[in-house]
C-alpha cells in the first residue's frame, strides 16, 4: 500500500502563515504593492519559519541540482535509445545535534562550464543546472548557514552526487571506505563516472565506514538518520532510512535503485558494478522498508521526483 503524506506544518506556522497572508492581501488592497517586494519579504518570512523549529523537529528537505539529459538505456539496462531526462536530487536533515546534508548533487562547477568539468560525459548524461541550483546556493536560499551543516553523507562518490564535497568547512564527510578508495583507482567500465577534481581536495574531515562491519550505522545514536551498506551500482554505495516524528520513515535508496521499476525488480540500473550485489541490495531494502512501513524514495526516477513535496515551501517532520 503506499503510503501517503500530508505536508506536515504545525498549527502555529499554520497561524503564522494566515497573518501572513492577510497581511499581504491588506497591502494589495490599500497600496501599490511590488510584487518583487512582495516576493522578497515572502521568503524572509519562510526564513524566519526555517529557523523557528522546536529542539525535538527533525525535518528532512528534498532539492535538485537541474535534471540530466541522458538515453532510457543509461538508466535502464538494454531498454530503447529514447531521449530519457532524469532529476539529480539531493537531501537535507535538520536535526537538534546538528544539519546532515546527503551528496549535495551536481558540483556548482557543471553550472559554469559543463564540458571543463566533466568531458566527454556530457555526450551520454548532459546536465541542465542552472547556476543557482548548486547545493550551496539553494541552501543560502531558505536561510541555512553552509558552515552550520555538520555532516555530508555521501551516498557514492558518482559525479552527480558529489556536489557537496569540499562546500561545508565545519562538517564531516562520512563515505564507505570501498568507495573512497574506488574513486580513486576504479575500472575502465565506471571511471567516467568519477570527476577526481570533486572528491580529491585538501582539508576534507572524512569518516569512513567499512562496509558490513558498519551497515546500519546510526548516525546520531537516537534512530533518526540510520546509514544502510547498499553495494552494486558502485562498491561503497549506501542508502539512508529517515525516520521523522510525524511521517515515520523515509527509505532513500539513492542509486540502489534508480527508479520504481528497479525497486519492483524489473530492469537494472544502467551502470553497476556487480549486478547480483544490486539484486541483492534491493531484497534487504525492501525487506527494511516492509518492516518500517516506509516511504520508497529512489535515486533519479523522473514520475514518482513529482510527487514528493519539494523545499523550501514543502517538507516532512
Amino acid at each position: 500500500m503506499e503510503k501517503k503524506l500530508s505536508v506536515s506544518y504545525k498549527k502555529s506556522d499554520l497561524d503564522k502563515f494566515e497573518k501572513i497572508i492577510i497581511n499581504k492581501k491588506t497591502d494589495l488592497q490599500y497600496r501599490d504593492y511590488d510584487i518583487k517586494e512582495a516576493i522578497a519579504s515572502s521568503k524572509e518570512e519562510h526564513k524566519h519559519l526555517l529557523n523557528s523549529q522546536s529542539s525535538t523537529d527533525i525535518r528532512l528537505y528534498f532539492f535538485q541540482t537541474g535534471t540530466l539529459k541522458t538515453k532510457m538505456k543509461y538508466i535502464k539496462m538494454n531498454q530503447s535509445n529514447e531521449d530519457f531526462e532524469i532529476p539529480v536530487p539531493w537531501f537535507l536533515i535538520r536535526h537538534p545535534k546538528g544539519d546532515v546534508v546527503i551528496d549535495g548533487g551536481n558540483a556548482k562547477e557543471v553550472s559554469e562550464d559543463k564540458h571543463a568539468h566533466w568531458g566527454g560525459v556530457v555526450a551520454a548524461y548532459d546536465p541542465v543546472m542552472g547556476k543557482s541550483e548548486n547545493c550551496i546556493d539553494q541552501l543560502n536560499s531558505i536561510g541555512i548557514n553552509p558552515s552550520n551543516i555538520r555532516y555530508v553523507l555521501h551516498s557514492h562518490l558518482h559525479l552527480d552526487h558529489s556536489g557537496g564535497v569540499g562546500r561545508f568547512p565545519n562538517a564531516t564527510h562520512v563515505v564507505q571506505q570501498k568507495e573512497y578508495d574506488y574513486a580513486f583507482n576504479p575500472d575502465w567500465f565506471a571511471k567516467p563516472a568519477y570527476i577526481r577534481a570533486d572528491f580529491d581536495k585538501p582539508g576534507i574531515n572524512w569518516k569512513f565506514l567499512r562496509d558490513k562491519n558498519d551497515d546500519f550505522y546510526d548516525l546520531y545514536g537516537d534512530g533518526s538518520i540510520i546509514i544502510i551498506f547498499t553495494p552494486g551500482h558502485a562498491p561503497g554505495h549506501q542508502s539512508f532510512l529517515v525516520r521523522l516524528n510525524n511521517s515515520g520513515y523515509i527509505l532513500l535508496t539513492i542509486d540502489a535503485a534508480y527508479t520504481m521499476d528497479h525497486w519492483n525488480d524489473l530492469t537494472l540500473p544502467g551502470l553497476v558494478c556487480s549486478a547480483v550485489d544490486t539484486v541483492d541490495s534491493v531484497k534487504k531494502l525492501k525487506k527494511l522498508a516492509k518492516e518500517k512501513n516506509a516511504l520508497i524514495v529512489t535515486g533519479h526516477d523522473p514520475h514518482a521526483w513529482e510527487d514528493f513535496k519539494k523545499a523550501p515551501m514543502f517538507y516532512y517532520d
